[in-house]
């Protein structure tokens, strides 16, 4: 915005909030302290609180624009410049002036007024930001052609957000106090809906916060603040692509979580003008970073701590999570350790070290390192630390005397035997100590000068070094056969308990736990496996196999946990890295078993339920034709009282004659009713989709309503379409609204039912002017519940026809709500969808 005077926008989320009353009181305010305040423009759209706050205040005369043949007033930017107040009050910055104005947009008159140094209090709502249009359009489902660039109201000196709840805003459209009483309805089920106006809020609050941050930026850039202020919590999580990323990022997203604070993942690329490609985790932490609505950033840098230290400065982070190092002890002592480094760096910045997932209670152990040494038991292992080393001196000693014949090659040779039976009996250690002291005795015996570890000759040298590289690649060759070989053995036995297991798996009955830990025991012999599931502050054993069992999870050497709260433990022979493979197959199965029995739980009691439900159904139904006989004779005989010619009977007679009839329609209605609940409930109403004149319906449901001093008025579009529903279904709901709607309007106000097109839906509303519904009642309004004897239960003051309207509706896939009339009652919403044209 120019320099010059200063801008002040009061900004809502809709039209009533109070943005214009609450403009006019803070010109009021300074007006009676004495400051020249001038009202431009104000709109008060006839409310009495506008107008009593516009009150004396000076206003300017508006100006008259003729367009099209029709007169319009707008701002007179002449007089209001030729008068420069110093301060200027103008309603809705994001007006369209009429052609031929001098500016197309009112927001470029209130720029001239701040060009020529006068102070400018103005008003918009929401939706008239350019930025957030598309958003309120597909919101509201109303095109806003007024708009305004979003920097004219950000370069604003001061925006004071006029904030009312959806529920406070709805009421003060029910009183009346916003629009005229013709446009109430019609606004409050259209764009002034609780959903939209909860959404158009949080908009609101969103834009002015980020406009916030932006003037804090600003500040702290202005005065040259370089620490964070925590006036939000910002985590910034460092990824490297190691495995334990993932467990950083979530124990990142549980604190921001927690303290309603933005998550950031920091990786930090080396710029050192090398190509490296990237970690093969990082991709796997970003999506799960995206999932649990963080932001990813990457930074270029030659010094990864420093990075990550200026990068979390920059965004005023609070907190710096770091994972366990993965550089070596002596890269640590060569290049220095990046986390104390970051520690020494931050400032102000809190750092969290995390320790590794470590196996237990959540995680499996660790998958086993693709290249190691073969696994070989300690007895060999020992034999061959033994053996090996004594076996090279005492053959070398053996060769000493035929050293002339021999040589030193053919030394070296039969020792390079004895290191390749060292490796293939105890391993590559062993191996390697047993090549040094080949060497060394080769040296002693059969080099010169005799029996002495110094060698003479160059060549003598060489020939013991490329010795030992011999008995190197030997060892290591013979090591990885041993390794491949045990690989094998492995995977056999694998195949062999995976096969078991896929037998176990198809089988599904109450024992499918018990057989799986007993194969989960066998497998890894162990002394026992078992589940346990928490009870109370104690554990309690659903499933075991072997003795003894851990009573705890704590006391097992291991315990993994399985659905809703059950925990896997296992004693006896301690679980090795290799068996992780296998493990993990155990532990899905497992948990497949834990769901399946549960699901077989479920459907057992469903299937009871079931059966109640039906004995419940059939009783009623039972009963409920049983008392139509009854029920119809007493209409008949009380019919015979009223019948023509029977005025001979005395007054009192024929009085308890009507009061019967009514009586006996009511009940006979009642069991009508009853009976289409136990049918409902039942599953047994049948639906046939159609396109249904809604017209049609309306009429006949009238027609079949007994005579009451309560009319119906009804006010249908014209280009009303059809709609998607079983026409007989939709007029007995229809006829149960309206029945009860009659039932609690006073005598002589009508129940009013109008329908109009929302979106792709037919909305019918059927008003009334009776006491309303109370508030505790209309969250369960409509809904059958039941008792614990499986009877339904209606809460008190809804009747049992409201209930089965809804089932009706609901079975057509339409709903049915219940909302209060402004000016007093209940307005019932059908609805349906609007059939295909």
């Amino acid at each position: 915005m120019a320099a010059g005077g200063k801008l002040r926008v009061y900004l809502g989320a809709a039209p009533g909030v109070g943005k214009t009353y609450a403009m006019l009181a803070e010109g009021r305010r300074l007006h009676e302290g004495g400051l020249d305040v001038l009202v431009g423009l104000v709109e008060t759209y006839g409310r009495r609180g506008t107008e009593e706050q516009l009150g004396d205040l000076p206003v300017v005369p508006r100006r008259t624009v003729r367009h099209r043949g029709v007169e319009l007033a707008e701002l007179d930017l002449d007089a209001v410049l030729a008068r420069r107040p110093a301060l200027a009050l103008v309603d809705e910055l994001a007006h369209t002036n009429v052609p031929g104005s001098r500016n197309a947009k009112r927001w470029q008159d209130v720029e001239e007024l701040l060009r020529a140094g006068v102070d400018v209090s103005t008003t918009l709502n929401i939706q008239h930001l350019e930025s957030l249009n598309d958003v309120v359009e597909q919101i509201t489902g109303v095109v806003q052609h007024e708009q305004i660039p979003d920097a004219v109201v950000r370069a604003a000196d001061r925006i004071e957000l006029v904030d009312l709840s959806p529920e406070a805003l709805r009421h003060r459209m029910s009183q009346g106090l916003v629009y005229s009483p013709d446009k109430i309805d019609i606004a409050l089920d259209h764009y002034f809906r609780p959903g939209n106006l909860g959404a158009l809020r949080e908009l609101a609050l969103l834009w002015l916060a980020d406009r916030v941050e932006e003037d804090l930026a600003d500040y702290r850039a202005r005065h040259g603040i370089k620490a964070p202020w925590e006036t939000k919590e910002r985590i910034v999580v460092a990824l490297n692509g190691a495995p334990h990323g993932a467990h950083l990022v979530r124990r990142g997203a549980r604190t921001a979580a927690r303290v309603h604070g933005d998550l950031i993942g920091a990786h930090v690329r080396i710029d050192d003008g090398t190509l490296r490609s990237e970690p093969p985790d990082l991709e796997a932490q970003r999506r799960l970073l995206h999932e649990l609505h963080g932001s990813y950033v990457e930074i270029s840098g030659t010094d990864i701590a420093r990075a990550l230290v200026d990068f979390a400065r920059t965004e005023s982070a609070t907190q710096i999570l770091l994972g366990p190092t993965t550089r070596s002890r002596v890269r640590e002592l060569t290049s220095g350790s990046v986390i104390n480094r970051v520690i020494r760096l931050a400032g102000p910045i809190d750092v969290r070290v995390l320790p590794p997932p470590g196996p237990g209670m959540l995680d499996l152990p660790r998958s086993p390192r693709r290249r190691r040494p073969a696994a070989v038991p300690p007895r060999r292992r020992w034999a061959g630390w033994l053996l090996g080393p004594a076996g090279a001196v005492a053959v070398a000693g053996l060769l000493a005397p035929l050293r002339d014949s021999v040589g030193l090659s053919g030394a070296l040779l039969c020792l390079l035997l004895v290191v390749a039976g060292v490796a293939r009996l105890g391993g590559l250690a062993p191996a390697a100590g047993t090549a040094l002291a080949a060497a060394l005795a080769a040296d002693f015996c059969f080099t010169s000068p005799w029996y002495s570890l110094s060698v003479e000759r160059a060549t003598d040298a060489a020939t013991l070094l490329v010795f030992l590289a011999v008995a190197g690649i030997i060892s290591h060759l013979i090591d990885g056969l041993a390794r491949r070989s045990q690989q094998a053995a492995r995977a056999r036995a694998e195949t062999q308990a995976l096969a078991r297991l896929a037998g176990e798996t198809v089988r599904t009955g109450g024992r499918a736990l018990p057989r799986l830990l007993g194969e989960l025991r066998r497998t890894f012999a162990l002394d026992a496996a078992a589940v346990l599931t928490p009870a109370g502050d104690d554990w309690r054993v659903a499933a075991s196999s072997g003795r003894p069992l851990p009573e705890r999870p704590e006391e097992a050497p291991f315990a993994a946990e399985l659905d809703r709260g059950a925990v896997l433990v296992l004693s006896g022979a301690a679980l090795t890295e290799e068996n992780t493979r296998l493990l993990g197959p155990f532990v899905t199965q497992l948990r497949l078993a834990q769901e399946r029995e549960r699901l077989a739980g479920e459907a057992a009691a469903a299937q009871a339920l079931a059966r109640t439900d039906a004995l419940h159904t059939t009783l009623l139904e039972a009963v409920l034709h049983d008392l139509r006989t009854p029920l119809a004779a007493i209409k008949a005989s009380a019919s015979g009282l009223l019948a023509p010619g029977a005025e001979w009977r005395p007054e009192e007679v024929r009085g308890c004659g009507a009061i019967i009839d009514t009586e006996a329609g009511r009940l006979t209605h009642l069991v009508a009713v009853l009976l289409d609940l136990g049918r409902m409930q039942a599953g047994q109403v049948p639906v046939t989709l159609a396109p249904v004149a809604v017209a049609d319906v309306l009429r006949a449901a009238v027609s079949g309503l007994p005579v009451s001093d309560v009319p119906v008025e009804t006010d249908l579009a014209e280009d009303l379409p059809p709609v998607e529903a079983d026409p007989g279904l939709l007029e007995r709901a229809l006829a149960n609204v309206l029945a009860n709607a009659r039932t609690w309007s006073p005598p002589g106000a009508a129940v009013r039912v109008d329908a109009g097109v929302v979106g792709d839906r037919v909305e019918i509303r059927v008003v009334d002017r009776g006491p309303g519904i109370r508030p505790d009642l209309r969250d369960c309004l409509l809904q059958v519940r039941r008792t614990a004897d499986g009877a339904p239960e209606i809460p008190a003051g809804v009747g049992l026809g409201l209930a089965v309207a809804r089932g009706f509706t609901e079975a057509m896939h339409g709903e049915l709500t219940a909302d209060d009339t402004p000016g007093g009652g209940t307005t019932f919403v059908f609805g349906l969808r609007a059939a295909a044209s």
